[in-house]
């Protein structure tokens, strides 16, 4: 709202409810999530590998929410607005405040402490993409990127959960984490990790994720480096400390800002929702996993993600021995690359196998791989490696995996994977 032509709180409610009835006036952000999601899915194939070592994996995005406008600030900067359409009797019209690139760094920039600035870039509330920040920001120390990001999730979603949660070390190395439920209902999750999950470089990544009880998402980043990947390390930590960080991505404004972005619209009654399968979930997966090992293995520790992945750690009495595994519908469409030269079963499931050197950070570190994709429209896969190292972040711990190729491939063709479709 116009800082000249403030209304009172009766007619900002009124606005409230008449942009959600402009809803239906917004583009079908839902179908362009589903869309993107399908075919993340297939990218994030080749990028887990880099993750949890050679793995799929599954990035989710939220999206929908209520609009709530800000009180009235009189130091908040003027912001654009959007009239919408008066009712058709023309008893009342309404405007929407929004969020401009401009704005957002103007905000971001007033929250850091004294500096230089450069190379930034925004994007407003009602970019397709989302809103969002970027600059490199130099407190004398050296120069260092620092970007902010903004968007709605699903209250106790997986997604929520996920944003909430420390990863698990086996997964993704870093320095330090902690995740705290603050007094009004919100997670904060602080994280001190590094760009490259194999450490091959030296840029350190900080962020702090915020996800509020109405689902308000807002996410800050940081790195030691003036650029996030591609830019030489420019001091040895990122700027801001733990500290500085809560009290940049709990500032107030940041919530108007989500509650800025239109919402998507309602699907049409006349147009039945798509079908998808449902994610598996890592508990099935650890669980369907740990039962098929050989008694001779000892569980000592297991974990995994909410869904599709699981690890366990097993040692024969000649060392720990981690074994992973994912398990995913919808991946036909990568078979005649993934699979190309590997077999094809008389049952039609395509098999190929794998013995590479180990893709994280320890050194003389293994992977052995049995990748499978039974038969069938749903594209179900299940891949199961094993390595000679408990953690693939650290150093080999014994010549070969706990497990042998043909053991690998015995329990990667199980019958009771095929129980999780």
């Amino acid at each position: 709202m116009l800082e000249n032509d403030r209304q009172d709180p009766f007619e900002d409610r009124l606005g409230a409810a008449l942009r959600d009835a402009g809803d239906g006036f917004e583009a079908d952000r839902a179908a362009l999530v589903t869309a993107g999601r399908v075919r993340g899915r297939r990218a994030l194939l080749r990028r887990r590998t880099a993750v949890v070592g050679g793995v799929a994996g599954v990035a989710l995005a939220g999206v929908g929410g209520a609009l709530v406008l800000p009180a009235d600030d009189q130091a908040a900067p003027a912001r654009s607005t959007a009239a919408s359409a008066g009712t058709p009797n023309g008893e009342a019209t309404a405007a929407t405040a929004a969020f401009t690139g401009d704005d957002l760094l103007r905000e971001l920039k007033g929250l850091l402490p004294r500096g230089t600035y450069g190379e930034e870039s925004g994007r407003g509330s009602d970019h397709q993409l989302g809103p969002a920040a970027h600059l490199v920001y130099d407190d004398g120390a050296g120069a260092a990127a620092i970007g902010m990001g903004f968007a709605r999730v699903e209250p106790g979603s997986t997604q929520a959960r996920q944003l909430a949660a420390c990863p698990d070390h086996n997964v993704t190395p870093y320095d330090d984490c902690t995740s705290d439920r603050l007094p009004d209902g919100s997670t904060l999750r602080l994280y001190q990790g590094y760009e490259y999950p194999d450490l091959r470089v030296d840029t350190k990544l900080w962020t702090a994720d915020l996800v509020t009880a109405e689902g308000q998402h807002v996410s800050v980043s940081e790195w030691n480096s003036p650029a996030e990947k591609g830019a030489p390390v420019s001091r040895d930590e990122p700027p801001l400390s733990t500290e500085r960080l809560r009290t940049l991505v709990t500032a107030g404004v940041w919530r108007e800002v989500v509650d800025s972005i239109p919402k998507s619209p309602k699907p049409s009654r006349s147009t039945a929702p798509r079908a998808e399968r449902p994610e598996v979930s890592g508990k099935s997966v650890g669980d369907t996993l740990a039962a098929l090992l050989p008694g001779k293995l000892d569980v000592v520790a297991r974990g995994g993600q909410e869904s599709e992945y699981a690890y366990v750690v097993v040692d024969d009495g000649k060392g720990r021995s981690l074994v992973q595994v994912n398990v995913q519908y919808g991946m036909a469409d990568g078979a005649g690359q993934v699979y190309a030269g590997g077999e094809i079963l008389p049952d039609g499931t395509r098999l190929v196998t794998r013995q590479e050197p180990g893709e994280k950070a320890g050194s003389g570190v293994v992977m052995w791989t049995v990748d499978t994709l039974r038969p069938g429209p749903a594209g179900f896969r299940v891949v199961i490696s094993a390595f000679n190292t408990g953690d693939q972040n650290k150093d080999a711990t014994r010549d070969a995996p706990a497990l042998t190729m043909e053991q690998l491939r015995e329990i990667t063709l199980s019958e009771e994977w095929d129980r999780l479709q």
